[in-house]
């Protein structure tokens, strides 16, 4: 038995690159499972189809072409290349007897020669401690709301930039930062955090375009079309500090993306860990202005 997320995401063999799971609707928001949870289940059969390597996960790319709910998953996957350093595989997670689900193409590779530097910065935010949590009560006169399991026992969320969504405030940028951490987190025995976990953590976007858009009398979401992952390090900190940006909004869709960090104490420098993309759609709920 490992943690919460490795039997999440497990997956059974069943044969010729056909792969079995099943979802727990804890993963859920607004009401299908979050779509990096998705992937993850995805990866875990491409890397169990790839087999023992010492190439590890680069980069994926997500296309949510059908919706895939909670419950038992079929993954079907195909092996494109396998390279001595760099292996190309697909794999698509739909529900039983859904024509279609999520589509995602997985790059692994070897480590090799090559140039190293980080071209970005970490915004300056207050430590996890001095932030409020996703889970602290709602101040006195804010209507109360039904927490997402996500958000209420997966993964704790600590806001250190943006406003909240009862602030009245007036919006002068797209960009939030966040703490985020698992409440049972998927460690290898190394002690780094799963890299799929990091896939999880980067598919939270739609908060930067929610801070530019502000207070607004009209009640929105924004599902995810797509979803672009690089994994670049390796984390080993408690918290991730999450940076969302937006930097467009236009004909009912909104590009937006994220850069992971890891602060651990002591270290010389923030790592970036992961950097990600996503574009994203406008809904409106039924009956909404």
């Amino acid at each position: 038995m490992g943690t919460r997320f490795d039997d999440d995401v497990v997956v059974e063999a069943i044969g010729d690159g056909r792969y079995q799971g099943h979802l727990s609707p804890a993963w859920n928001l607004r009401p299908l499972p979050q779509g990096g949870i998705v992937t993850a289940v995805a990866l875990r059969a491409m890397i169990d189809a790839l087999g023992p390597t010492d190439q590890r996960l680069r980069t994926l790319h997500t296309t949510f072409a059908g919706q895939v709910a909670d419950g038992p998953l079929d993954v079907d996957v195909e092996v494109l290349r396998r390279g001595r350093s760099m292996s190309h595989l697909r794999a698509e997670v739909r529900n039983e007897d859904a024509p279609r689900g999520h589509l995602t193409t997985a790059v692994f590779g070897s480590s090799r020669a090559g140039f190293e530097f980080t071209d970005l910065t970490p915004p300056d935010v207050p430590r996890p401690e001095e932030c409020p949590s996703f889970r602290d009560p709602v101040p006195p006169g804010v209507p109360e709301f039904e927490p997402m399991p996500f958000w209420a026992t997966l993964v704790e969320g600590r806001s250190a930039l943006g406003h909240a969504p009862w602030e009245d405030y007036e919006p002068t940028s797209a960009e939030r930062a966040y703490w985020y951490r698992f409440d049972d987190p998927p460690r290898r025995d190394d002690g780094t955090l799963d890299p799929l976990g990091l896939v999880v953590l980067c598919d939270t976007m739609p908060g930067a375009v929610g801070e530019r858009v502000g207070p607004t009398d009209r009640p929105w979401f924004g599902p995810s079309i797509d979803l672009t992952v690089h994994v670049l390090d390796e984390s080993s900190s408690e918290w991730v500090l999450a940076h969302n940006r937006a930097r467009h909004a236009g004909g009912g869709y909104a590009s937006a993306e994220m850069t992971l960090w890891d602060l651990t104490d002591g270290q010389a420098a923030p790592r970036l860990v992961a950097y990600a993309t996503q574009l994203l759609f406008f809904t409106f709920p039924s009956g909404s202005p």
